[in-house]
């Protein structure tokens, strides 16, 4: 069979790779904050994600063109802000950050949808596609922080800090995605209250979505003669 080289780089292909550096950023994003460089070594590993990103959804050419532009400004406003600062704020690259994860994560469901049957390159890019969920919803919250610092209260012990920011911020979304909610880190506008609604909510519907549609893979995959 000939290889079609448009599908190089379908999500069949990277889900995987996608997957391995999503969990590897989780990982260790509660512990460079505190090392030396810890802030080259988040960019690095942000990096790493957001380019594993580009190539899961990239498998047409206009599709990975559109992740082409969508991330390239992010990445450079990265780089940009951490070597100066003063040239570009880290807030200028918040809100492209999430329409870029949004586009990601859309075409992720998009291949689950559509996928004929259930492999570990499937089960890889549900994952995936939950992880980036969280990622998603963490720069809003920083956001909505520093435009309003009373947004959220934050608990006073020295391990939890003192602002929604950072591994704070990254920590409340995925906690209020698996609808946990410690009570350490409280929403107080009206603003953190929506968001947080929203993303719980979202966070449910993507695994009733996702459940569903592995159940049916399963199901359909299936002999039809098949008896129990």
């Amino acid at each position: 069979m000939k290889l079609d080289p448009s599908r190089l780089n379908d999500p069949r292909h990277s889900a995987v790779r996608l997957l391995i550096a999503l969990v590897l950023l989780i990982l260790t994003s509660p512990f460079v904050e505190d090392l030396p460089g810890g802030d080259l070594i988040e960019a690095i590993l942000l990096t790493v994600v957001m380019v594993s990103a580009v190539r899961a959804v990239g498998g047409k050419r206009r599709t990975f063109i559109i992740a082409v532009v969508l991330v390239a400004p992010i990445l450079a406003g990265k780089w940009i802000n951490h070597f100066r600062p003063d040239l570009v704020p880290a807030v200028a690259f918040l809100l492209p950050t999430v329409i870029f994860f949004g586009f990601v994560v859309a075409h992720l469901l998009r291949f689950l949808v559509r996928a004929p049957r259930v492999d570990s390159n499937v089960l890889c890019a549900g994952i995936a596609g939950f992880l980036m969920l969280g990622l998603l919803w963490t720069p809003l919250y920083v956001t909505v922080a520093r435009l309003n610092p009373s947004a959220f209260a934050v608990a006073s012990s020295p391990a939890a800090g003192t602002t929604l920011d950072g591994f704070n911020g990254f920590y409340f979304s995925f906690i209020t995605l698996c609808t946990v909610g410690y009570g350490d880190i409280t929403p107080v506008s009206r603003a953190a209250k929506m968001l947080a609604v929203v993303e719980a909510i979202t966070g449910l519907f993507y695994m009733a979505v996702l459940i569903s549609r592995l159940v049916s893979m399963h199901s359909s995959a299936r002999d039809p003669g098949e008896t129990d």
